[in-house]
């Protein structure tokens, strides 16, 4: 691990974006350019003293997990996340799957999404990327440990996953997971990932092994969904699904028709439901050196 080169790239990572890049608000005058370290730390869900070891060139050997959120925090292009990866003598995530990293046009794009539910994922379910809103109405996934942020999983294996949905939507949401997820095993045979979270759901859910064996195939693009919001109550979305199929990612979006009493509660929940996340999370424990690190993602 090249600590001081490392050090240097978060340096300049850092000092290259502005608040506004990263959907943060500016506050007061800035001494210097860029990001502070605490917005850094706060972006990619670890400690600021933590980050701080790492820019210091004194911090132990990040966990994969903590490249990719750091990655994910400096809007690093692909190139630029595979440089991270090499810094600390690790191997770059591998091609041809789904990938964990999301690029920086798209995260841009749900940093500008004031109004909008909206979550960058993978297509077989894992959540990379969500803005304020969607964390609003669906639950933040990156405060989940690692396993439970794949919506598929968590739908199957987790009761309280569905009381996010009406009881009579429940079973249509199940043929469209299931639906969905033979289609993406289907078009990636040699890829293990699809293939695994099929053969650990159908060994745990005797509903997904039913429907499985149903062999019903459709892509989610677009649909109406219902959501039950504790806050806000019953909300009627549109929901919009663009695939980017070279990354195997998905931008989902949900909007409500204005004029309907799910746009004013939309419009209500951007206000009563971001309250909650104002207050950043507790702090990480910082590993003492020669220790391996926590990983960031799963706390």
């Amino acid at each position: 691990m090249n600590r001081a080169e490392l050090a240097d790239f978060l340096r300049r990572g850092r000092a290259r974006l502005d608040p506004s890049d990263v959907g943060l608000t500016p506050g007061a005058r800035r001494r210097t350019p860029g990001l502070r370290r605490e917005e850094v730390a706060q972006l990619a869900g670890m400690s600021v003293d933590y980050y701080t070891r790492l820019e210091q060139s004194r911090g132990p050997r990040p966990s994969r997990q903590m490249l990719t959120a750091l990655a994910r925090a400096l809007r690093l292009t692909d190139d630029e996340r595979d440089h991270l990866f090499h810094l600390t003598g690790e191997e770059p995530p591998r091609r041809g799957g789904a990938s964990a990293h999301v690029r920086p046009g798209l995260l841009l794009v749900l940093d500008r999404l004031h109004d909008t539910p909206a979550m960058v994922g993978t297509d077989c379910g894992e959540v990379l990327a969500q803005n304020a809103m969607s964390k609003a109405l669906s639950g933040d996934a990156s405060a989940r440990p690692l396993r439970d942020r794949n919506m598929l999983r968590r739908f199957f294996l987790d009761p309280a996953a569905r009381e996010l949905f009406p009881p009579e939507d429940v079973a249509e949401h199940a043929r469209a997971h299931v639906a969905n997820l033979r289609a993406v095993a289907a078009s990636r045979p040699d890829d293990p990932e699809p293939a695994a979270l099929v053969a650990e759901l159908r060994s745990s859910s005797e509903e997904f092994g039913r429907l499985w064996d149903a062999h019903e195939v459709a892509v989610r693009r677009q649909s109406t969904k219902r959501f039950r919001h504790p806050v806000v109550g019953l909300l009627e979305l549109d929901c919009e699904v663009l695939l980017n199929e070279d990354e195997h990612h998905m931008l989902v979006l949900h909007t409500a028709r204005p004029g309907t009493e799910s746009y004013e509660r939309l419009q209500l929940l951007r206000v009563v439901g971001l309250q909650s996340l104002e207050s950043p999370p507790p702090p990480l424990p910082v590993p003492t050196l020669g220790a391996p690190p926590p990983d960031p993602r799963s706390a």
